[in-house]
C-alpha cells in the first residue's frame, strides 16, 4: 500500500516535469481549460484513465462514478450529479468526444449482479445507483441463463457501456451535437486480463479491440 511518502514524491517527479524547468504548458493550463475529449470512467483504483490513455495535464476532462454510468436525462433534477459534469463539458468547454471507458472485473458490476437484496445488506447507496444499469443485468441473466458467471460478468460490463451511451443521447443537447457531427460518442472496454483496449460499434453491438499489446 502507498503510504503519503510515495505520493509527495510523486508529486516531486510532477513538479520536477512541469515547473522546475520548462513552464510553457502551465503557463497556457492558468488561462483555462480546453480540453477536447471528455472521458467518464470507472472510479476503480485499476483503471485510471489518464495513465490508460497516455493524457497529460489539460488533454482530458474526467468525470468517475461507479461503474462509469450515465442516468438518463432528466429536466429539473433536484440534485443532478453528473448531469451536471457532463453539462459543463459539453456547454461549456465545448467537448468534440465523449469516451465511456469501462472494464473488466468492475465491483459495481458485481454489485449489481448480485442483486439488490445482497448488495443492501452491505451498502447505503451503491445498489441504488447501479441499478441504471438493471435492464442490462435483467437482460444478461435472460439471454445467457446458464453460462458461465465470467461471462453474465462481463457482457453485464459491456452492456452497461451501451446503456450509457444510449443514455448519453437522450439529453437533447448532446443528440443535437452527435447529430450536427460536432460531437462523437464512443464506449471502450479495458480488459485487464488480456491488457486491450476494446470498442463498442453499435452497428453489430459488440466489441473489438482497438489496440493490442506489441
Amino acid at each position: 500500500m502507498a503510504d503519503i511518502a510515495t505520493f509527495l514524491a510523486g508529486f516531486g517527479r510532477f513538479q520536477e516535469k512541469y515547473f522546475a524547468h520548462d513552464e510553457s504548458l502551465f503557463t497556457r493550463l492558468r488561462q483555462g481549460q480546453s480540453p477536447g475529449t471528455l472521458v467518464i470512467s470507472c472510479c476503480d483504483s485499476r483503471a485510471d484513465p489518464g495513465m490508460l490513455l497516455g493524457a497529460g495535464p489539460g488533454d482530458i476532462f474526467v468525470v468517475r462514478n461507479v461503474s462509469n454510468l450515465v442516468p438518463p436525462y432528466r429536466n429539473g433534477a433536484e440534485m443532478p450529479g453528473i448531469r451536471a459534469d457532463i453539462e459543463f463539458a459539453v456547454k461549456g468547454l465545448n467537448v468534440e468526444q465523449i469516451i465511456i471507458l469501462g472494464h473488466s472485473g468492475c465491483g459495481g458490476i458485481r454489485a449489481l449482479m448480485d442483486g439488490e437484496d445482497s448488495t443492501a445488506s452491505q451498502y447505503e447507496f451503491i445498489g441504488a445507483w447501479v441499478s441504471i444499469a438493471a435492464p442490462v443485468r435483467d437482460r444478461v441473466l435472460r439471454e445467457l441463463a446458464g453460462r458461465p458467471q465470467a461471462e453474465q460478468m462481463k457482457a453485464c460490463e459491456q452492456g452497461a457501456i451501451a446503456l450509457s451511451l444510449e443514455n448519453l443521447l437522450s439529453f437533447p443537447w448532446i443528440r443535437e451535437r452527435v447529430e450536427a457531427g460536432t460531437l462523437a460518442l464512443h464506449g471502450w472496454y479495458f480488459d485487464l486480463d488480456a491488457g486491450q483496449l476494446l470498442a463498442y460499434s453499435p452497428q453489430t453491438e459488440s466489441f473489438a479491440p482497438l489496440v493490442t499489446g506489441s
